[in-house]
């Protein structure tokens, strides 16, 4: 028997081309499983967004008040830096008699005769021997200024308002009255807008120099 030879019907089989369609097929293929350049940018958009969410409340949270802290009886109180004029040293503290307990006296700050009000005395709370260390925080509104007496300050810095706690189960009385609220490290924040302007609470008379 003859082996059978190709005929004219029967071609050769062309391999580049096998090898074309097959880089063609595997091109579509990962085509189809990969994303498109718009899908990507889609995708990567909404991530973007997300990721941003989080700092965007963040920041939202973030809104804050400036307070000069400071220290009365070992505990940590502040005033907004915007109602602080000043720290000033205590130094030659003059008395004043027929004026209320919590009255210290009244200082001459270039030029200016300052009512110093004891703010221990002032909420009923554990009174300190005057040092060196003591300053004065002098408190300013349109119309009002007078300095309130610290036993040491601790310096400026930023309070996230939503830190703030409305009071502490603790904080009762008088001081209660003047609280703007408690931040978590509890520092008492004190209402400085309400010490202006209330009226138990004597200020001073201005002088010439």
């Amino acid at each position: 028997m003859n082996a059978s030879r190709p005929t004219s019907r029967q071609a050769a089989i062309d391999w580049r081309d096998v090898e074309r369609r097959l880089e063609t097929a595997r091109s579509a293929i990962e085509r189809a499983c990969a994303p498109s350049a718009e899908e990507t940018k889609r995708v990567l958009r909404e991530r973007a967004q997300v990721l941003a969410r989080e700092p965007a409340q963040a920041e939202a949270d973030g809104e804050h008040i400036e307070v000069v802290e400071f220290r009365l009886a070992h505990e940590r109180y502040g005033v907004e830096s915007r109602y602080v004029r000043e720290v000033y040293p205590l130094e030659n503290l003059t008395p004043l008699p027929c004026t209320p307990v919590f009255v210290l006296g009244i200082v001459n700050v270039r030029g200016e005769i300052l009512s110093v009000i004891d703010i221990k005395k002032f909420f009923g709370l554990p009174e300190k021997g005057l040092t060196d260390l003591n300053k004065i925080i002098v408190l300013r509104s349109e119309n009002m200024l007078f300095g309130i007496l610290a036993d040491a300050v601790a310096g400026v810095r930023r309070v996230p308002l939503s830190g703030i706690q409305p009071s502490l189960p603790t904080l009762t009385g008088i001081r209660a009255e003047y609280l703007k609220g408690v931040t978590p490290e509890r520092t008492v924040i004190l209402d400085a807008e309400k010490l202006l302007t209330d009226e138990k609470i004597v200020v001073q008379e201005q002088v010439s120099a």
